[in-house]
Order: C-alpha cells, then sequence, then structure tokens
C-alpha cells in the first residue's frame, strides 16, 4: 500500500508514473483514446490519464506491476508472451490490464465477445489477432479469473 499527498489536479498515472515510479501504465494519447494507461480500480477497468489520483483514495489501484506472483508471471502475461501478442510493446501493459478485467467480468465467451471488451486498447502495430488469442489463453489459465489480491 501506498500513501501519497498529490495536487488535486495531478492525473493518477502522473501519480503513478512520476510519484511511485511504476511505470508500467503508459502516457499515450493522454486523452483516453488508446488504453495505454489502463490500470484497475478496484478490480475495474480505468484510463488512468483521464482520472484525478485524489479522485481514487482508499481505493486498490492494480497496475502491471502488481499482477506478480513474486517471480511467477500472471496467466495473462504468460499468454502475451506464449502468444506473441505485442511488436512495439507500448500497448502491451494496458492490453493486459483490461485482458485481465475482460477475464473478470466473464467477458470472454468468444473470440467476438473478446475483441469488443478489450476494443478501448489500441494497438498500433496490429497484434490483434494474436491479442484476442491471449486473453482467451489467459482466461482458461487464470486461476479464479484476474487479478485477485495480486494489485499494487
Amino acid at each position: 500500500m501506498h500513501r501519497l499527498t498529490v495536487e488535486a489536479r495531478v492525473t493518477l498515472l502522473d501519480a503513478l508514473r512520476d510519484r511511485l515510479a511504476l511505470t508500467g501504465a503508459k502516457k499515450g494519447c493522454d486523452r483516453g483514446e488508446c488504453g495505454a494507461c489502463t490500470v484497475l480500480v478496484d478490480g475495474r477497468r480505468v484510463k488512468s490519464c483521464m482520472t484525478l489520483a485524489v479522485m481514487e483514495d482508499g481505493r486498490r489501484i492494480t497496475t502491471v506491476e502488481g499482477l506478480t506472483r513474486g517471480d511467477r508471471l500472471h496467466a495473462v502475461q504468460e499468454a502475451f508472451i506464449r502468444r506473441d501478442a505485442f511488436q512495439c510493446g507500448f500497448c502491451t501493459s494496458g492490453q493486459i490490464m483490461s485482458a485481465v478485467a475482460c477475464i473478470d467480468e466473464g467477458r470472454t465467451g468468444s473470440d467476438d465477445e473478446i475483441r469488443e471488451w478489450i476494443s478501448g486498447n489500441l494497438c498500433r502495430c496490429g497484434c490483434y489477432p494474436n491479442i484476442v488469442d491471449a486473453v482467451r489463453d489467459g482466461a482458461r489459465n487464470a486461476p479464479g479469473g484476474g487479478a485477485g489480491e495480486a494489485g499494487r
């Protein structure tokens, strides 16, 4: 758990990156359009560039760094590697966080459903078929779903 004192205008993304050195969430468009900054707030997807840090006071924030269990990657992280679901890697952390939420929400019944529920995360490299495969694999291999108690 981390406690911070920040100005009211500081975004959650800036607080995570600049104050806590949690740089997994990326600053892409800074307008909530690309999803590279996606984190989980109390298990729900949030675009952290569009959220003020003070609005999330007392909530559980999970970043991509918080998905691991010691040295063991989360099932979704492993699936992204296994399925080669990234190229440049810029969108990867946001894609993974969205995938974890998608699994936790039970939105993995079909490839079309997965595509619909991760559509808020853009991949400029066009790895969408592999991302969908990774989400499907992650859903199959994640014990009890997504983030669980691993958050930061």
